[in-house]
């Protein structure tokens, strides 16, 4: 026995040292340096370095929610329900424009069937579908041509449209907003397009489509309430959570001096 060792102290070591290997298996603890224990699984999204055309959306997003956009701006904002959203692309489904290989077909099949004898050449007929391009609609609407105008609400830079909605109300065009370029592009044969027109319609959709445009006439030419409304400032988490915090201190000011 060791000097200074007394019975008590050394049955209390053996103890220990048979309870640390009385499990087969021991439990050690997990070390995360460099070159040991893999790492746990972790959510990394502030830690991505993400495009710049992301920042630019996320950023972008983000200022029209804290600052005050005006009424110009804010009432593409105002876009379609999905029921009348639905209604409308069932309706431009139908008059999509031609591909090249079907108006190649097209006109191959009128000049078959066109008289060999005749001297005139007889034109053919073109199907009607929709009108496509800022420039184009923009001459339709002046002509007063369009009979109805849908505008992409997500058009980058908005300066390109943002007059249109005006050009509209004073030629009493019927108009409207709906969600996504993308989706009005694969109307007309694109990856996107900032606007279509109708300019014809056959007989069995004449109805549908005065139906529609009685409801954009009431929603957005006669509207005055586009012109007049800015957007709501959504302030963020940390702006929240001090005027809370204010608004408490106010009101526990006030308990103390009642």
């Amino acid at each position: 026995m060791a000097k200074g060792q007394t019975n008590q102290k050394r049955n209390i070591k053996t103890a220990k040292k048979e309870k640390k290997f009385s499990n087969l298996f021991e439990s050690t603890r997990r070390v995360f340096k460099i070159g040991t224990h893999v790492q746990p699984k972790r959510d990394m999204t502030r830690f991505v370095k993400w495009p710049q055309y992301i920042l630019l959306q996320r950023q972008k997003r983000i200022l029209f929610k804290r600052l005050k956009v005006p009424p110009v701006v804010n009432q593409f904002s105002n876009t379609l329900a999905a029921d009348k959203a639905k209604a409308l692309f069932k309706l431009l489904a139908k008059y999509k424009p031609e591909t090249r290989a079907e108006k190649k077909a097209r006109l191959t099949e009128a000049a078959k069937n066109q008289n060999a004898k005749s001297e005139k050449r007889t034109e053919a007929t073109k199907p009607k579908f929709l009108k496509s391009g800022l420039n184009h609609v923009t001459t339709l609407v002046e002509q007063k041509k369009a009979k109805l105008v849908v505008i992409a609400h997500d058009v980058d830079p908005i300066e390109l449209v943002v007059w249109l909605p005006h050009l509209c109300r004073n030629k009493d065009v019927p108009y409207c907003f709906v969600k996504s370029k993308a989706r009005l592009g694969q109307l007309v044969n694109k990856k996107s397009t900032t606007c279509v027109a109708i300019t014809d319609i056959r007989k069995e959709d004449s109805a549908e489509l005065d139906r529609l445009n009685q409801t954009f006439l009431h929603n957005y030419n006669q509207n005055k309430d586009h012109l007049t409304q800015y957007s709501e400032i959504v302030l963020g988490q940390k702006a929240q959570t001090r005027n809370e915090k204010r608004e408490k201190a106010k009101e526990a000011e006030l308990l103390q001096k009642a």
